[in-house]
Order: C-alpha cells, then sequence, then structure tokens
C-alpha cells in the first residue's frame, strides 16, 4: 500500500494518524489469488412450519444458485436451542458456526410476524458470534435479504436484516425479495409458481452471485480499517515499550 498523497496537508488534519492511513489504489484490489472452488453459499430461513413458505423460498433460491455454478448449504434449525441457554457445545449451534466460517455469502430468508423477523430467524443469526478467537465469521462475506408475507406486501424484515448484516460487518446486495400473500405463490409441491416475483427472486440470487465473486480474495483487503489498524499500533507499542515484563 501506498501512503496517501492528496492535496490537504498533514498540518491539516491533526486528529489524524497519517502513517496509518493509506490510500486505496486500484492494484490493491486486483487479487492474483486463484479461488478454482465454487462460490460457498449458506441459507438460513426462519420458520419450523410444515408447510413453511420461508423454506420454500430458499430452497428455490438453493436450487438458482445451484444452477449458476455455486456450492449451497442450507441450515435446518429446527433443534437449536435459544441463544440465551449459552449452550455453544450443542451440535446445531456447532453445526450453524461450521457453515458460517465455510460460507463465502449467504441468503437470510425469514417469515414476516407482528412487523418483524420471527424469533426462530433472530436465534439463528444471534449463535453466529461477531468474532471467535483471531476470526470473524460474517466479516467480509456477501448477504442477500429475503421476505415472505401472509399479508400484502411489506419490506419490514428484509429491513431489520439489513441492519443486522451491517451490523455483522457484511456486504448486503441492493437488491432483495419480498414475496407477499405467499400462499398464493407456492403449489401444493412447495414450488413457487412463475410471476414477477420470482423473476426478483431469480434477480437477488443473479446479483448475490455476482457481488460474491467479485468480492472473492478480496474481502480482508476491504474491510482493513484505519481505526483498527490505530488500535492495533498502540497495542503493540504499549506491549514493546513496557519497562517489566
Amino acid at each position: 500500500m501506498r501512503r496517501a498523497t492528496v492535496s490537504t496537508k498533514p498540518h491539516e488534519l491533526p486528529s489524524l494518524d497519517t502513517d496509518l492511513l493509506l490510500a486505496p489504489t486500484k492494484l490493491q484490489v486486483e487479487t492474483d489469488q486463484a479461488l478454482s472452488h465454487p462460490p460457498r453459499i449458506l441459507i438460513l430461513y426462519g420458520s419450523l412450519r410444515k408447510r413453511s413458505y420461508s423454506r420454500f423460498l430458499a430452497l428455490e433460491a438453493q436450487r438458482l444458485l445451484e444452477y449458476m455454478g455455486c456450492e449451497v448449504k442450507v441450515f435446518h434449525a429446527d433443534g437449536l436451542p435459544l441463544p440465551d441457554s449459552e449452550d455453544e457445545s450443542h451440535v446445531k449451534v456447532q453445526e450453524l458456526r461450521s457453515l458460517a466460517l465455510w460460507s463465502e455469502g449467504m441468503v437470510w430468508c425469514t417469515p414476516e410476524r407482528h412487523g418483524a423477523m420471527t424469533g426462530i430467524m433472530k436465534s439463528q443469526i444471534d449463535w453466529i458470534p461477531l468474532s471467535q478467537g483471531a476470526v470473524r465469521p460474517t466479516q467480509g462475506k456477501t448477504l442477500a435479504l429475503m421476505q415472505v408475507s401472509g399479508g400484502s406486501q411489506s419490506f419490514n424484515a428484509v429491513n431489520q436484516l439489513r441492519i443486522l448484516g451491517r451490523w455483522m460487518r457484511m456486504f448486503t446486495i441492493p437488491n432483495q425479495s419480498s414475496v407477499p400473500k405467499a400462499f398464493l405463490e407456492f403449489d401444493d409441491g412447495g414450488r413457487m409458481k412463475p410471476s414477477a416475483l420470482y423473476d426478483r427472486v431469480v434477480d437477488v440470487m443473479e446479483e448475490l452471485v455476482k457481488f460474491t465473486l467479485l468480492l472473492r480474495g478480496r474481502q480482508d483487503y476491504l474491510v482493513d480499517r484505519y481505526s483498527e489498524r490505530k488500535e492495533s499500533a498502540e497495542e503493540l507499542s504499549k506491549r514493546v515499550n513496557q519497562k517489566s515484563i
């Protein structure tokens, strides 16, 4: 990386540690990293009902993503304990966390219930830690959002999920899907009927694959932050300059 060189002079930025601010360049965004494996996508959905429209929509997403060359895994939350149980050794918790580390992108699909995502959806997200040792399981990964509603079209749940995606330091794609009156949009076999709503789902999955491919091998650079470099430098300085050990 090169030092920032702009018309503003260092003395005009008294609060800035100029040694730690690095100007991005096109070369730094490019990567020679060979990634031959298919994009790895994890899908979470927010309902355990036998006829779960969020599961039906999640499986439609899986089919589309696999058709576009992705390796896809769907997490089924049945048996997942509540986050307050603190049972991190539970087999379902370990499965979810392992899949989160494995993935390069995710799809979150929830019903809207009482104007919000379901507790099942939130529990899955809450079980994924912001950090796991030196690893941040969600940082730098792509994310696509979808919801189903029993009534008229709403975006309450996807808007909430978008906030959570930002909090989890994910790259949430601009497009999203909201399926109103979901009971009319799926046939008896749980397949989504042809419609403009289905076409939007295709758009969202296509965009997710594009963003995932564009960001592969670049996540570490893109989430590298001045504030964290500064904090790390200060911690290092304290350690190497301590008078006694």
